[in-house]
């Protein structure tokens, strides 16, 4: 949906969903910016256009990605819009956001309990437990390995019930793309792996890094190493407290606030052309 917002016309939303989740991931969030006059694109990583319930019959779409095919994707679809979008990445989503940052594209970025890139050695014990039903297997690959509803309460929505959790597990959980998952945490023993980015690039998009307190595959401190590693264009960091992975968790309406907010001022500084804030910016938290 598009819309006006007085004689200015809005600036363009682009989400990418990460693993064991589909665009639908983002559903609550869509609505919500598009309510305040938004335009808003949810694109599948390649392959992936089918539903939640079709992917967890079949599989085989998500074993023949790589994570330069899906930033490639990405790329076409920003390259083919009228103007840079905001982009805003969840996990994996956001080692995807920062890739295409580094190509010189989008106004702004935002990671939400973004996934990392190459140069950030964090791999806690967390992410170990929550990744393990693919990590652990090294033959494993080529393969779409899902989580059970147990080990997505663990991974995704720790501080819920586990009625709370299985209710989303039955929404949104797809099998992860492996692959994908090995290239970006072992990217520090690849000499050319596919998520390296210049941390010195003067010229890329403000970035903002958002992550989770109880976060078990990508906590607070990983977050805030991998912001840390950029040393040129405006990056900032905020935690939010008492939330696990998921992005949709109770509550996320504050976080989607902040994100936009942030995005809405640092795109205007910017002259990116995206609407003036509608409402005071809470300051962000380094």
């Amino acid at each position: 949906m598009s819309t006006t917002n007085g004689d200015t016309s809005p600036g363009t939303i682009l989400f990418i969903h990460g693993l064991w989740m589909t665009p639908r991931s983002w559903e609550n969030w869509a609505a919500r910016y598009e309510s305040r006059g938004y335009k808003v694109i949810a694109p599948s990583w390649p392959g992936l256009e089918g539903e939640v319930e079709a992917l967890n019959r079949d599989s085989s779409p998500l074993t023949k990605l790589d994570v330069p095919k899906i930033v490639d994707h990405y790329e076409r679809i920003i390259r083919e819009l009228d103007s840079p979008p905001i982009i805003i990445g969840h996990s994996l989503g956001g080692t995807i956001m920062q890739l295409l940052l580094n190509r010189g594209l989008g106004a702004a970025g935002i990671g939400i309990a973004p996934g990392t890139v190459k140069g950030v050695r964090d791999l806690p014990l967390s992410t170990l437990k929550s990744s393990r039903p693919v990590l652990g297997n090294p033959f494993n690959r080529g393969n779409a390995t899902p989580l059970n509803k147990k080990q997505f309460h663990y991974a995704f929505g720790n501080t819920l019930s586990r009625e709370e959790s299985d209710k989303i597990y039955q929404r949104y959980h797809v099998p992860a793309a492996n692959r994908v998952l090995f290239q970006v945490a072992f990217a520090g023993l690849s000499p050319r792996s596919p998520v390296t980015v210049d941390f010195n690039k003067s010229d890329r998009a403000p970035m903002l890094f958002i992550a989770f307190e109880h976060d078990h595959i990508v906590p607070p401190k990983a977050s805030r190493h991998n912001a840390e590693k950029y040393k040129a264009a405006p990056v900032d960091f905020k935690v939010f407290p008492n939330r696990p992975h998921l992005p949709g968790a109770p509550g996320w309406e504050e976080v989607a606030d902040f994100a936009l907010d942030w995005a809405i001022e640092h795109t205007a500084t910017s002259g990116s052309g995206a609407p003036a804030p509608q409402r005071e910016t809470s300051s962000v938290e380094q």
